[in-house]
């Protein structure tokens, strides 16, 4: 794997052979036992379960399936390959983590990121290991610890397979401001932030489209956060980090005119949802604009063998809410928060944002050729 910025983890000969076989792995019982499974529903657990209340369907066919041999050896096979990914990724990160502290030290030594007194991670994300990763976000063993950072940056690398941008994983950085262009053409800001920003795959592309704008970015975890900073630097912009909750800001009212986050809702839970949205409008000035970009997932548009998919993640995956963000009256929450103007949608994911786009509309597109966005404005 090639270096992309000054702190992603270099892989050895071996590393790469064994990372090559997990993305394929992943691949093949992701996408190629997709036709399988609709087989397996359709032909063994739809007689079953059909002609019952829809309102139950999709648990009561999730029971079923999880009944049948093959997708029991589907599911297994998918939860190791995933606790496959982060051993490897862990191991080739601890073999040559001394050097990539150091580095990440060099680069950021003269801005530390900004914490909040007596931080306390939300119970909901420290209940689980979020995506199976040990340790998730937050986990450190030092004050300049950036080890879950560096972890995360390579497994992602890995788990989209170059979909989203390859090493860098910024396609929806692009996404964001493509679609900030396409629906609000006449903000310029001057202040943005973004919510559960993780390594800064996103902030960084976003930042470098207003270069005169400061750019503020947060999220729970501080070795990710360390590791965002240095990762930033090495890239040559300069970004605000900080710990912090989403639904509890320490940022004075009216502080910025873009707020905005990048797949981190489904990582939220059913009683932060609404705080984080009153948060957003807090925190924006009259005119400023919200911005929420998610996975293309929505279940009332998708196949009953789509949302046992989608399931997966929130059942296997130790992603709690993926169904909850998933299904979610996102409009009505943005509306409730007091944003108008409030709109939902695909935005076509681009490599490059344009002001002559015009990529956000209704159809949902393959996932990573699309994300799913919600906006408004602040009146």
């Amino acid at each position: 794997m090639n270096n992309t910025h000054g702190l992603m983890p270099e892989t050895s000969h071996d590393e790469r052979s064994r990372l090559a076989f997990i993305v394929d792995l992943k691949g093949l019982l992701d996408i190629g036992a997709s036709a399988a499974n609709a087989e397996l529903l359709a032909e063994r657990v739809m007689p079953k379960v059909a002609g019952q209340d829809d309102k139950t369907l999709l648990q009561r066919a999730r029971s079923e399936m999880a009944r049948q041999v093959p997708y029991q050896h589907w599911m297994t096979l998918m939860r190791s390959a995933q606790e496959m990914m982060w051993h490897a990724v862990g191991n080739c990160v601890d073999r040559q983590y001394e050097d990539l502290e150091a580095r990440a030290e060099g680069l950021a030594a003269d801005r530390a990121v900004r914490t909040v007194p007596d931080f306390t991670v939300p119970p909901y994300l420290t209940a689980v290991d979020t995506h199976l990763m040990p340790g998730s976000y937050y986990t450190q063993r030092s004050d300049t610890d950036i080890r879950q950072g560096a972890v995360f940056d390579l497994a992602a690398a890995i788990y989209h397979r170059g979909r989203n941008g390859n090493e860098l994983n910024d396609i929806r950085g692009h996404t964001i401001v493509s679609h900030l262009w396409e629906r609000f053409p006449e903000l310029e800001p001057e202040n943005l932030l973004e919510l559960g920003c993780t390594v800064g795959h996103s902030t960084v592309a976003v930042a470098r489209y207003f270069a005169d704008a400061e750019l503020h970015a947060v999220d729970i975890g501080l070795p990710v956060l360390r590791y965002a900073q240095a990762r930033a630097r090495s890239l040559g912009v300069d970004i605000h980090f900080a710990q912090e909750n989403a639904e509890t800001l320490s940022y004075p009212d009216e502080s910025f005119d873009v707020v905005y986050s990048s797949v981190m809702l489904h990582e939220t839970s059913n009683s932060a949802l609404p705080n984080i949205m009153a948060e957003c409008h807090r925190v924006l000035r009259p005119g400023g604009v919200v911005i929420h970009l998610e996975v293309p997932v929505r279940y009332a548009e998708m196949p009953l063998a789509d949302q046992l998919r989608a399931d997966y993640e929130t059942y296997y995956n130790n992603e709690p809410f993926w169904r909850g963000a998933c299904t979610a009256d996102l409009v009505g929450a943005l509306r409730t928060a007091g944003f108008v103007d409030v709109a939902e949608g695909y935005q076509q994911a681009v490599t490059a944002a344009s002001r002559d786009s015009h990529g956000f509309s209704s159809e949902r597109g393959p996932v990573y050729r699309c994300w799913y966005i919600v906006s408004g404005r602040k009146p």
